[in-house]
């Protein structure tokens, strides 16, 4: 893990992902790419007259250089090399872009979560990197003052398609000297015994040399309900999940166990995409 991107509004969300980013940067000698979502009133923007919004642009991009500048005072990113990125009107493809530009091994970002009707029609910014985004995804919602992963719980169907995600929360594991809580939840629409599940589970961790384990088969009326609720038994430090990444049609129609998670998951979550 040598650079981590931290996409920011400056908000207090975005300054508890920075935090964690910035232990993260610590422990693993790490850059931060600090990439500002800067915003730019459409009103401001003369389509007919191409200079008419260089006032403009220039003040939004000025105010988030001083904002970045106020940051770089904070103690907690002393001895980190910050890197400052800003990009106007950025979209979450452009952040998938950016992680290509600057090689980015790891995403820090805050959430503060969606729910409801919110959830329905907008979703949280979070969600929208994870369901884009091919690096692993660590969304953060509250203030951290360490960052010690201890139980990690890697919650998956334990089909072959997420066994690429797996080997990457093994090494996240690794880093932390964590044990990982290998989670398949039955639900009744879904259902297999135990035994098939513990089959499913051990080949699918053969051939890795990580022993740091336990493996869980937890019932639950849904799999989100079930990784929140073993979670919480556990005290989890970290959930980790694989994730298609769908989008347009597909997401609207088939959902993402991953994005809900970012959405209602009180403890942080790390995504990899398949």
């Amino acid at each position: 893990m040598y650079r981590i991107l931290v996409p920011t509004d400056f908000s207090e969300q975005a300054e508890n992902a920075l935090k964690v980013a910035a232990m993260l940067a610590k422990k693993f000698e790490a850059e931060i790419y600090l990439l500002h979502m800067l915003e730019i009133p459409m009103q401001q923007i003369d389509p007919i007259n191409a200079h008419s919004d260089v006032p403009e642009a220039l003040f939004f991009m000025q105010l988030a250089h001083r904002k970045f500048e106020d940051l770089m005072d904070q103690d907690f990113l002393e001895g980190i090399q910050v890197h400052e990125t800003v990009k106007a009107d950025i979209s979450f493809n452009e952040i998938k872009e950016a992680c290509n530009e600057f090689e980015i091994d790891l995403i820090v970002m805050g959430s503060h979560g969606a729910s409801g009707i919110m959830e329905v029609f907008v979703g949280s910014n979070a969600e929208k990197v994870v369901r884009t985004s091919d690096v692993p995804v660590l969304v953060i919602k509250n203030e951290h003052h360490s960052f010690n992963i201890k139980n990690f719980v890697f919650a998956s169907d334990f089909k072959n398609d997420n066994r690429k995600t797996y080997e990457q929360a093994v090494k996240f594991a690794k880093a932390f000297d964590a044990k990982i809580h290998l989670l398949m939840v039955n639900t009744a629409n879904k259902f297999i015994t135990t035994y098939e599940a513990n089959a499913r589970i051990n080949d699918f961790i053969s051939g890795q040399s990580f022993d740091n384990y336990t493996i869980t088969v937890h019932n639950d009326i849904t799999i989100e309900q079930g990784i929140l609720n073993f979670s919480k038994d556990i005290d989890a430090d970290l959930i980790g999940i694989s994730t298609h990444g769908r989008q347009g049609i597909a997401h609207f129609l088939n959902g993402s166990i991953s994005e809900d998670l970012v959405n209602h998951a009180k403890r942080p979550v790390i995504t990899f995409k398949i």
